[in-house]
C-alpha cells in the first residue's frame, strides 16, 4: 500500500507499507467468481502458450530436416524458438496479469505461494488449470500437425544426449530461479509504490527472462522451467524417454522457485528479519 507524502524540498514521494500476507487457506475464496475467472484465464493462457510454442518447435524441425527436403539453416532456429517462448509469455502475462496474475507456470505459482502471495486453494486450482491447458494446447498441435508431430518429437522435454541427470537438474533449477526471481522483482509492490511505470512494464522482463533461459538450456533439456509445459507435451507425445526424464522438469523448477522465493523475500526484502523483529517487540510489551 502506498500514499503520497511531502518529501524534502517540496517533492512528492510515496510512503509504503507491505501488504499483509495472503491467508494460507481461505475457504471463502471458493464462493467468489473472481477465483474461477482467474482459473479459466490460467487455463486458456497456458493452452495458447503451448499451442504456439510447440507448433514453432515442430515447424522448425520440419524446415531443418534435410532428409525431408529441408535445409540445414531452415526455419527459425533456436533463437526463433526462444523468441516464441519469451514472446508468448510477454503477451499472455500482459493479457492476464489483471485477472489471474499471469502465472502460466506451476513453478511461478509455487514460488508465489511460498511467499504468501496466493492461498493454497488458488495455488492448487491454478496448477491444475495450467496442466490441463498445456495438455489441450499440445493436443491441438498434434491434431493440426498429425503427419509430423510424432516424427519430430512432439515438443517434449527430455535430457539431451551427452548430459547427465545432475546437469539437467541444475539447468532446470538455475533457469527457473532466473524466471521466478524476475517475476518477484518485476511485480514487487514496493517498486510499484516508487515507480508507477513498473506494473505496465512487468511482462517485458518476465518474457525476456524466459527468452534468455531458453537460449542457454535448449541444448541441455529443451528447456522446461515450466512443469505444465513439460507435462502437457509428455502426456500427448507419450513416449518412454520424456517420461523417464520427466521428474527433472518438476523437481528442478520447484526447487528453483523455492530458492528464488526465499532469496527475494528473506534476503533482499528481509521479510524474515522484519517478522522476527515485530515478534520480539510484541513480546517485550
Amino acid at each position: 500500500m502506498a500514499k503520497d507524502v511531502e518529501g524534502p524540498e517540496g517533492f512528492q514521494s510515496r510512503d509504503y507499507e507491505d501488504p499483509p500476507p495472503t491467508p494460507f487457506f481461505d475457504a471463502e475464496e471458493l464462493t467468489k467468481w473472481s477465483l474461477y475467472r482467474a482459473v479459466i484465464a490460467e487455463f486458456v493462457a497456458t493452452l495458447l502458450f503451448l499451442y504456439v510454442t510447440v507448433l514453432t518447435v515442430i515447424g522448425y524441425k520440419i524446415q531443418s530436416d534435410t532428409t525431408a527436403g529441408g535445409v540445414d539453416c531452415g526455419g527459425v532456429g533456436i533463437l526463433g524458438i526462444a523468441w516464441a517462448f519469451g514472446g508468448m509469455i510477454f503477451i499472455l502475462v500482459y493479457c492476464t496479469a489483471g485477472i489471474s496474475g499471469g502465472h502460466i507456470n506451476p513453478a511461478v505459482t509455487f514460488g508465489l505461494f511460498l511467499a504468501r502471495k496466493v492461498s493454497l486453494i488458488r495455488a492448487v486450482l491454478y496448477m491444475v488449470a495450467q496442466c490441463l491447458g498445456a495438455i489441450c494446447g499440445v493436443g491441438f498441435v498434434k491434431a493440426f500437425q498429425s503427419a509430423y508431430y510424432v516424427r519430430y518429437g512432439g515438443g517434449a522435454n527430455s535430457l539431451a544426449d551427452g548430459y547427465n541427470t545432475g546437469t539437467g537438474l541444475a539447468a532446470e533449477i538455475i533457469g527457473t530461479f532466473v524466471l521466478v526471481y524476475t517475476v518477484f522483482s518485476a511485480t514487487d509492490p514496493k517498486r510499484n509504490a516508487r515507480d508507477s511505470h513498473v506494473p505496465v512494464l512487468a511482462p517485458l522482463p518476465i518474457g525476456f527472462a524466459v527468452f534468455m533461459v531458453h537460449l542457454a538450456t535448449i541444448p541441455i533439456t529443451g528447456t522446461g522451467i515450466n512443469p505444465a509445459r513439460s507435462f502437457g507435451a509428455a502426456v500427448i507425445f507419450n513416449e518412454s524417454k520424456p517420461w523417464d526424464d520427466h521428474w527433472i522438469f518438476w523437481v528442478g523448477p520447484f526447487i528453483g522457485a523455492a530458492i528464488a522465493a526465499f532469496y527475494h523475500q528473506f534476503v533482499l526484502r528481509a521479510s524474515g528479519s522484519k517478522s522476527l523483529g515485530s515478534f520480539r517487540s510484541a513480546a517485550n510489551v
